[in-house]
């Protein structure tokens, strides 16, 4: 095989930044190779010099791409190669169709007008290759994540993609969606089509990749060979962080205190659908000192009793009680739910949880401006203060606090909704799916800052896809399914298998 593609000592600064440093990998015609690093590592900044998002001229060093030197100025330069970016947040327009979605920008059109009977055809033929059988004529907003990920793919492939390039592909699917997407990569491969997968899931990596490059700080550390060395998760791990990592759960002393969080008989209906319930008479304690779980599949309704209970913030005629410290509170709105005690840390950072073009400073303190104002008016200094220490407390890699947010990798975006939420003060947090799409050694980190939360005598709710990571963090787990809990584990009684039964046997 001969490679498609060569980076060679791609290096790339931004002002008083280096974020790529002399970085070079290889990929050979109908390969996989597999991107890791951890968050902020230089990824995303590697491929958008790839795709044209940063040009030619604004790096240095070489892309050698099929055997020629390749110099593009935008992002339809290397399409018109073949070159087809899918990055993390989907790039699809909800009230279009599957077809106007798969062809837009790229519409079967013969002047000026588009062919509809063969976009619909085309679109059949495309979403077959990729395992869907859903009408072209579908809405992408009626259809789940999962699905939308392999309409990207129908889409790029629509395009005569050569090269696939998928940025955290999985990091929002369910466990079946996420094999079906890899199930569907080894497809293209055998078909000859070449990818490159950018992902933190290293069990994942390691079931499809056949090269493996890791990159840290912004420099290429290892290249790897699956079919002819062994390659474990530990290696991969020491390479992205540069250091064993004896364990990937932080040891806490699980001492559980008095009784912090109480609901009981807990009742919600579809926010648009009144006579559809989605929470089912739902009891649940957490006790001081304590990590207490929800184990689930997607759509078991984990996420909407969290939003119900922070503020109320999803559903409608809403029942049940909420006890803090044995005294019924008030959690009708957000700022009640803040007063009696609770915080929230949102499964969606980007679309919920920071407001990404402020700066770190003013996110850090949003959820407790009058502890940073003299009366009506908010004091900078005192600002700085307070966003410096968390800075440091959760060591968020910036520059200063005075960056704006979205410049962050995912890790330290995550560490700032932590950083806001712990500056509430709350005495029981909730945390959904507080580790997606961040890497390892963020992983670690976060996991600390929850033992230190813990051992402080805060409760912990934590909402969790990876099965491993509720194991690894959690004292007991309640399992969820169908908007009802089904069953609760101590921690020497959950497994994989012991969860699982309890939701299939429901």
């Amino acid at each position: 095989m001969s490679a498609l593609l060569e980076m060679r000592a791609i290096t790339k600064e931004f002002p008083g930044v280096k974020a790529l440093d002399q970085v070079s990998l290889s990929v050979d015609e109908g390969e996989i190779l597999a991107l890791v690093g951890e968050n902020g590592a230089g990824k995303s900044t590697l491929m958008k010099v790839l795709s044209g998002v940063y040009p030619t001229g604004s790096y240095d060093g070489e892309i050698i791409y099929d055997g020629a030197l390749a110099q593009f100025s935008g992002i339809a330069d290397s399409e018109a190669k073949g070159i087809i970016i899918i990055h993390q947040e989907l790039a699809l327009v909800p009230l279009l169709s599957i077809a106007e979605n798969i062809f837009l920008g790229n519409e079967q059109a013969k002047g000026g007008v588009i062919n509809w009977r063969e976009t619909e055809q085309r679109t059949v033929e495309l979403l077959r290759k990729v395992g869907l059988s859903e009408p072209p004529g579908t809405l992408i907003d009626k259809i789940g994540v999962g699905k939308q990920q392999l309409v990207e793919i129908a889409k790029a492939l629509a395009k005569d993609v050569r090269l696939l390039i998928l940025d955290e592909p999985t990091a929002a699917l369910s466990e079946a969606d996420s094999q079906a997407l890899l199930d569907l990569m080894l497809e293209l491969k055998a078909q000859g089509v070449t990818q490159i997968i950018i992902s933190h899931k290293l069990n994942e990596v390691r079931q499809v990749a056949d090269k493996i490059t890791v990159i840290r700080d912004g420099t290429s550390v290892s290249a790897m060979d699956a079919r002819t060395e062994t390659i474990t998760e530990d290696k991969i791990v020491r390479d992205m962080v540069g250091r064993d990592m004896a364990a990937r759960y932080p040891a806490r002393d699980r001492r559980a205190g008095e009784k912090i969080l109480d609901v009981k008989n807990w009742n919600v209906f579809h926010p648009l659908h009144a006579d559809r319930q989605v929470i089912h008479d739902v009891n649940l304690t957490v006790n001081a000192g304590e990590v207490v779980g929800i184990a689930g599949l997607m759509g078991a309704g984990r996420t909407e009793l969290a939003m119900s209970l922070f503020g109320q913030s999803y559903g409608q005629k809403i029942s049940g009680d909420v006890l803090m410290h044995g005294q019924s509170v008030d959690v009708s709105t957000v700022s009640k739910a803040v007063a009696s005690g609770l915080a929230y840390v949102t499964e969606d950072r980007k679309e919920l949880g920071l407001i990404l073009d402020e700066t770190i400073q003013r996110n850090i303190t949003l959820s407790n401006l009058p502890e940073v104002a003299n009366g009506q008016i908010l004091q900078e200094t005192k600002e700085t203060r307070v966003a410096e220490s968390y800075r440091d407390a959760l060591n968020i890699r910036t520059p200063g606090v005075f960056q704006r947010v979205v410049n962050l990798s995912g890790g330290n975006q995550q560490k700032v909704v932590l950083s806001k939420w712990l500056f509430a003060k709350p005495e029981l947090l909730i945390l959904d799916e507080p580790t997606r799409g961040i890497d390892v050694g963020a992983k670690f980190e976060i996991y600390g800052i929850i033992n230190d939360l813990s051992a402080q005598g805060k409760g912990v709710l934590m909402i969790s896809s990876e099965m491993p990571e509720l194991l690894g963090m959690c004292d007991r787990i309640y399992v969820m399914n169908e908007g009802a809990f089904v069953g609760e584990l101590t921690a020497e009684e959950a497994s994989q298998e012991a969860i699982m039964s309890l939701i299939v046997t429901d």
